[in-house]
């Protein structure tokens, strides 16, 4: 299991994408205002993921 850095773009729950703000030790705290629709949506503004459960799509280090 790869686990995200800060700022690094992670994809989760049925297509979500949010910037991770903060690691710990066994989840991270995700920036959901990345995402183009999210004033559409009644999503607040972050969120804390588990590392088994998203999906690193763009590296902030690449």
């Amino acid at each position: 299991m790869t686990i995200a850095e800060i700022g690094d773009i992670i994809e989760f729950k049925e297509g979500l994408q949010g910037i991770v703000e903060k690691v710990n030790e066994n989840s991270v705290i995700v920036d959901l205002t990345y995402m183009e629709d999210f004033d559409e949506s009644s999503m607040e503004e972050k969120t804390v993921i588990n590392h088994k459960r998203y999906t690193i799509i763009h590296s902030a280090n690449k």
